[in-house]
């Protein structure tokens, strides 16, 4: 394998023991970038000068004994959201074409903390308000989009372009991407990560985590990202465990539901066919499985909208009088319409919210986990508009992905994407694992058995 082909874990292990360098590393890195760039089009920005400095000054100082742990030295792209001190934080957007950070969001500092090597940002749907990121392409089909908003960081995971990209998921975000590219996705509980530095789609729904390519990456990251910040009054004081503590422990005792509503209503029926695979490898490894009604299902899209809507146009109040024209058009349309929002509807969408919790945290009782397809779909075209799902049904790409992911941000409750095969045009399709408050240990277990049951880990697109 190349280096750059190399999980964070492969590639820790291979650090650590002097087998591999911070340099020689970034170097394949920046290297395939060069190579496949033009046709994936992840970055914003690549920042090969720098991400070669501090490579070099991570090799120094592993060789004098300064091993930070497992992210030192690996190379990692940033979502075109989160501040990077001395780089533009323009969120995909002309509107903000000007801006350049002063400081480093609270994940980017935590992320230098533990010696990653940051090589670039990456894109994002315009203001994360979208699901197609259209500036960049599906690396498994570049005629296929990314999903989004991370649609930069997936596809440069997937891509080989960095060993882990961060992303934000307010309607799904970094879910999305993760299923559509093949990677791995962990939306953490709300509150677990700071958002500090982080421009914001809705404050109410927002969270971060990171894509990887594996679960075990996944839990590598979230350790070092997790903990409260009194910068986020969100964030919660709430114990960061050893992510990687019993992740290989085994489903054997856990309790998983699977939907028996909402989730596999209206979905294609190879994506369908593949999660109820999955579900069946869980079960063949010692899990427990139970049928779960989702409860307010038919409130769900509306309770995620009637959110994001209004809090997204507060925030873009000024800049969307000042600079109006310099919105893309879906983007300017839906942040009009969210100031037509009645405060009273705001109100009564809260109250729904409180209702929708309440009906999962009493699904949840006896369940250690959720297990359900991540989208009811794979990649959609790049000209695509809509789904056709059996019985004639209909929906447009927003709403067909929205809907799967957003029960997670509604909730909270942390979401862990998997990939768990493809179809017959070659698109890979996700596995979501849906846990209990701050019980991300329980769905990385999960994830993890499932990935090493299975083969999917294994598979790259051919670039």
């Amino acid at each position: 394998m190349k280096p750059y082909q190399l999980s964070i874990t492969e590639a820790a292990r291979h650090i650590a023991s002097r087998e591999l360098s911070p340099v020689e590393l970034t170097r394949s890195v920046l290297d395939r970038i060069e190579q496949v760039e033009d046709r994936v089009k992840a970055f914003v920005v690549v920042t090969a000068e720098q991400a070669l400095e501090a490579a070099a000054i991570a090799e120094k100082e592993i060789a004098d004994g300064g091993y930070r742990g497992p992210l030192h030295g690996i190379p990692v792209g940033i979502k075109d959201l989160f501040d990077v001190a001395g780089l533009p934080t323009t969120a995909s957007s002309q509107v903000r074409a000007d801006h350049r950070a002063t400081d480093d969001s609270a994940c980017v500092q935590r992320l230098r903390d533990a010696g990653s090597i940051l090589v670039g940002k990456t894109h994002t749907h315009e203001f994360a308000y979208g699901i197609i990121t259209p500036t960049t392409r599906n690396p498994w089909n570049v005629e296929h989009i990314p999903g989004g908003s991370s649609g930069g960081s997936g596809a440069a995971v997937a891509a080989g372009e960095c060993l882990m990209g961060m992303g934000t998921d307010t309607g799904g975000s970094i879910r999305i991407p993760a299923a559509l590219c093949g990677t791995v996705g962990l939306k953490p509980t709300y509150g677990r990560v700071s958002r500090h530095g982080v421009t914001s789609l809705c404050w109410s729904l927002d969270h971060a985590g990171p894509l990887t390519r594996t679960v075990r990456d996944a839990a590598l990251v979230l350790g070092v990202l997790a903990g409260s910040d009194p910068r986020d009054p969100a964030t919660a004081d709430v114990a960061v465990p050893d992510y990687t503590e019993g992740i290989d422990a085994g489903v054997s005792g856990l309790t998983v539901g699977v939907p028996s509503n909402y989730f596999f209503d209206d979905i294609d029926p190879q994506v369908e066919a593949r999660v109820r695979e999955a579900v069946s490898v869980l079960e063949g490894n010692g899990a427990t499985v139970r049928s779960v009604e989702i409860p307010y299902s038919q409130q769900l899209m509306a309770v995620e909208f009637g959110l994001i809507m209004p809090e997204a146009s507060a925030y873009h109040q000024e800049m969307l009088r000042s600079r109006g024209d310099a919105y893309q058009d879906d983007v300017r349309v839906l942040l009009e319409a969210g100031e037509l929002m009645l405060a009273s509807q705001y109100l009564k969408v809260l109250r729904v919210r409180a209702l929708i919790k309440d009906g999962f945290r009493r699904a949840f009782e006896g369940l250690d986990a959720i297990v359900c397809p991540t989208l009811p779909a794979t990649a959609a075209r790049v000209d695509q508009q809509e789904f056709e799902f059996p019985h004639g049904v209909r929906k447009s790409v927003m709403d067909a992905y929205v809907g799967h992911s957003a029960p997670g941000n509604i909730t909270g409750l942390p979401a862990l994407s998997v990939p768990c095969g493809f179809d017959s045009n070659g698109l890979p399709v996700g596995l979501q694992i849906i846990g209990r408050p701050y019980e991300e240990q329980t769905i990385l277990r999960l994830g993890q058995a499932y990935e090493t049951a299975t083969d999917w880990v294994s598979q790259t697109p051919d670039l």
